[in-house]
């Protein structure tokens, strides 16, 4: 097939992952933007193959019939709690794709593609970037699923020096290639060394900044994936790749804006907490005051705005669609009811929007946090459900702490909070919460489940 008709057909599915992720920056439009890409991309896979002489597509059917399978599987039995996780993976099995390509094709190059630079200095960077995108993101993985490693950083004597010891040893390996490109074993002694390095760039970060680290994986899975595009010499697979991590960068560095960290700091991997603070006892002992369903009916009655932030705890209990019906029912008596976001509320980027659309919540009642934060003082109900870590004034009041001037939803400036909470368990950052002993601050210590149905039916006896 001539050579323009395939570069024309990656620029129609360059144009269609374009209008597909401006789609998806809004809920109205983002199912269409989904459908959009995924037609993009198939025209991006029929013309790759059409342009390929030596093509196995009884190979390729397997493949897709196995993958479709399996995708299809986890995405019915994938619970919302566990999305962050799968996100993840899927970060990291693109980062191990691109390096098994490279591998592949340095394995397989011709005398002739020893002397091409591009293609080995590709080849390099993408065994570099998929290894530490694959073992980067399945640690982020273990420690959101707590199997073996905890959301606790993990910080050991000399880290960063061995982190840039292993990096100037991955630059010096990619020298070796570049000089003996027939020799592939080095290739594998770079993704050994990219490996080490992947898993040490994760573990130091705390499960707080997780949401950070989710996105920066999925920047670095698009940017193998745009160096695995030089290597084979694919015009759609540079565009897609360079869309995927340009646009994870950018969604990064929001991220790191909403949390007041750095994001050179991310990409050194040396997020974590500073210095100590308050102990619990201490801030706790003798103010908690714990309340009944009953009682917050009755906040109910004299209340003219409501505002409820939603947290992880709101995904563990599967609590979405009885706030929503808490909200309606409020919504009934004349009350304004409207939902606080905060940006890395939940385990990812978006997860309480996601939770919260699946309930046919209303876009428009979705207010972000700076937009809410100034009208606070006029909310006369705030109800944190599952939030912690975003809605903690030790954030505005302890520099030193591991959230210090991290902004947050300022719900202890509405005239009563009610924090809906099994226990006074603190949250994936670690550290107690004096939001909890506040003067205005109610405890209803329940599942976030139980305690919306429990409040529904005090409101309606009321």
């Amino acid at each position: 097939m001539s050579l323009n008709v395939i570069n024309s057909a990656y620029l129609v599915a360059a144009v269609l992952f374009i209008l597909g992720l401006k789609m998806m920056a809004h809920p109205r439009t983002a199912v269409k933007g989904n459908v959009w890409s995924a037609v993009g991309m198939l025209i991006a896979i029929v013309f790759t193959l059409w342009d390929r002489d030596i093509v196995d597509y009884k190979l390729i059917l397997v493949g897709v019939l196995i993958g479709s399978g399996v995708g299809m599987l986890l995405a019915l039995k994938i619970q919302m709690t566990a999305m962050p996780q799968m996100v993840a993976l899927l970060n990291g099995f693109g980062g191990a794709a691109s390096t098994l390509v490279a591998g592949v094709e340095l394995m397989t190059a011709s005398p002739q593609d020893f002397m091409n630079m591009q293609f080995l200095v590709a080849v390099g960077a993408t065994g570099v970037i998929g290894a530490v995108t694959f073992w980067g993101s399945y640690v982020a993985f273990d420690k959101l699923q707590e199997f073996i490693f905890k959301g606790n950083p993990i910080h050991f004597k000399g880290q960063q020096a061995l982190n840039i010891l292993l990096l100037l040893a991955c630059i010096v390996v990619c020298v070796l290639i570049v000089l003996n490109p027939a020799d592939a074993f080095l290739y594998w002694i770079l993704v050994a060394i990219a490996s080490v390095l992947g898993v040490l760039f994760v573990i130091p970060v705390g499960g707080a900044d997780m949401p950070v680290v989710v996105c920066l994986l999925n920047s670095y899975s698009g940017m193998a994936g745009c160096a695995t595009g030089f290597v084979i010499n694919n015009n759609a697979l540079i565009i897609a790749g360079a869309l995927v991590g340009s646009s994870g960068i950018i969604l990064s560095d929001i991220m790191c804006r909403a949390m007041n960290r750095s994001l050179m700091n991310v990409l050194l991997g040396v997020i974590g907490p500073t210095e100590g603070s308050a102990s619990a006892d201490s801030i706790y002992a003798g103010k908690i005051k714990s309340v009944t369903a009953e009682e917050i009916a009755m906040l109910f009655d004299a209340a003219n705005r409501v505002l409820i932030v939603p947290g992880y705890g709101l995904a563990v209990s599967q609590a979405q669609h009885v706030v929503r019906d808490l909200a309606g029912l409020l919504e009934s008596k004349g009350i304004t009811v409207e939902y606080g976001i905060h940006p890395v509320a939940g385990r990812m980027p978006g997860h309480m929007n996601v939770l919260l659309a699946e309930a046919d919540v209303p876009y428009d009642k979705l207010k972000e946090m700076d937009e809410v934060n100034p009208s606070m003082p006029t909310v006369d109900v705030a109800i944190v459900v599952g939030a912690n870590d975003v809605v903690n004034p030790m954030a505005r009041t302890d520099p030193k702490c591991v959230i210090g001037g991290m902004p947050i939803i300022d719900v202890d400036r509405a005239r009563t909070v009610v924090v809906i909470k099994r226990s006074l368990s603190p949250g994936f950052a670690g550290i107690p919460n004096p939001l909890f002993a506040n003067d205005n601050t109610l405890m209803f210590f329940a599942d976030g489940k139980k305690a919306f149905l429990d409040l529904i039916a005090a409101v309606k006896a009321s």
